[in-house]
């Protein structure tokens, strides 16, 4: 299938977001142009950057990758070779590997067209990429697991919405309907666990932020990068964050991903420094740190537009609905989590996850309350919130036992029913009043801020 019609055939199957860009695809494909040629063979001219330069440079971090490492740059060479209607380059990014890997990666660079290496002398996929992405020219900057657990079918819908000017950034999802996973129970969990964290607790909207498949325009990179801390595995959803919550527009596509048996990453270890760089992240963006206004104003293209709040009456059915849902939650997670961890650990998870759902619901479908404006503090303020209904609930039969040690269960059972009608009632009392106010002043400067941001000349 050519290049033209596999493009064509994807956008029609994706919906009608991206005719926009399918318009000027096509222009272009018709246009007369020289073929320069790659690999031996002239190439369409078709999604190449009217100013002649690189489209698209995919780097491969590697450390200590000599078993694999010539197999994927051979097949990833020979795909883009086939199928990648627009120039393109690939760098091994070495991050201080100590087995063949330099070896190997020198002579690929050496005997393949359009394969370079780079080396660095520390380790982690954040320095790679931030070294080679930063050293590069091309339009399109992509990275890709040395692994290609990620079937390559689905490079090209990658990077199309770049090089046409689409989207900003563009990402791999592992957990889209659509999508295919071949992985264990284990890292599934994880994986949606650690997602679900991060949509709930940052305020983003992108599926999955550990697939290593992705991409990003130059220039977009460019504003971006020196605002991300981390070097480690936590880099790409550190740049993911941040972006979003710029008003970035982050394109998902779902993918084939077959896990890798062999591989060495320490699944707990990344998965608490990814929790810590989380918390770091929420710190920047309270006090400031991170200029996501500057950059909105810069790069963004939708505009914050506040939302209606619902009446009393609809709030109070909401907060139920939102409970009942959060009640189920928990015992599910529970169920799930008592087998892997002991009963208390398995108690706390689940309450810890149950309670940053439930007000993360609370604020978006009970309050109407969306955008990032106080969002962690509001989260800090429900889990008070929610401790404070936890210690009134565990203490009712404390209570009762000192006062009457030898209670009859119905007079158990009563106590802890009031206890939670009470707990129920200050929780909406305090989230109401306390937690997701909103004052008349909030709502002008949000429209406010709407307006001068609206007419940027982009894309809204």
């Amino acid at each position: 299938m050519s290049p033209l019609l596999l493009l064509v055939e994807y956008l029609r199957s994706s919906g009608g977001d991206y005719w926009d860009y399918l318009v000027l695809f096509v222009l272009t494909c018709l246009s007369p142009k020289a073929s320069p040629r790659l690999f031996g063979r002239p190439y369409d001219p078709c999604m190449t950057p009217s100013y002649g330069g690189l489209a698209l440079e995919i780097v491969v971090p590697v450390f200590n990758e000599e078993a694999v490492l010539e197999n994927s740059i051979t097949r990833l060479a020979e795909y883009l070779t086939h199928e990648m209607p627009s120039t393109w380059k690939i760098t091994i990014a070495d991050n201080a590997s100590t087995d063949r890997t330099p070896v190997i990666a020198a002579r690929l660079s050496e005997h393949m067209p359009n394969v370079e290496y780079r080396r660095l002398d520390v380790k982690g996929r954040g320095y790679a990429l931030r070294d080679a992405w930063g050293a590069s020219d091309a339009k399109v900057l992509a990275y890709l697991d040395v692994d290609l657990s990620t079937d390559l079918a689905a490079l090209l819908p990658l990077v199309a919405p770049l090089l046409s000017g689409h989207s900003d950034i563009s990402i791999g999802t592992r957990l889209g309907q659509s999508s295919r996973v071949s992985r264990g129970p284990k890292r599934e969990f994880i994986s949606r666990s650690y997602n679900f964290l991060l949509r709930r607790t940052m305020q983003v909207r992108f599926s999955d932020a550990q697939c290593g498949f992705k991409a990003i325009r130059a220039d977009v990179a460019k504003r971006l990068l020196p605002h991300v801390e981390d070097n480690g595995w936590f880099f790409d959803t550190e740049l993911l964050i941040i972006a979003e919550r710029s008003g970035l527009r982050i394109h998902e596509i779902p993918v084939d991903w077959v896990d890798d048996p062999d591989s060495r990453v320490d699944i707990k270890q990344t998965a608490l420094d990814d929790l810590r760089g989380m918390v770091r992240v929420a710190g920047s963006l309270v006090k400031g740190v991170i200029p996501v206004a500057a950059i909105y104003a810069e790069l963004g293209r939708r505009p914050i537009v506040p939302s209606g709040r619902p009446s009393f009456f609809g709030q109070v059915l909401r907060f139920g609905l939102v409970g009942a849902v959060s009640t189920l939650a928990f015992a599910l997670l529970y169920l799930v989590l008592q087998g892997s961890f002991g009963a208390q650990e398995a108690n706390f998870l689940a309450l810890l996850l149950t309670a940053v759902g439930n007000t993360a619901a609370n604020r978006r479908f009970t309050f109407g309350i969306s955008g990032p404006a106080k969002l962690f503090t509001q989260q800090f303020q429900g889990l008070i919130v929610f401790l404070l209904a936890w210690i009134i609930t565990s203490s009712s039969l404390l209570i009762l036992h000192t006062a009457s040690p030898d209670a009859a269960p119905n007079l158990e059972l009563l106590t802890l029913t009031a206890a939670n009608i009470f707990a129920t009632l200050m929780r909406f009392v305090l989230l109401r009043l306390w937690v997701f106010r909103v004052r008349r002043n909030d709502g002008r400067s949000r429209i406010s801020v709407s307006s001068n941001l609206a007419p940027t000349g982009r894309v809204l």
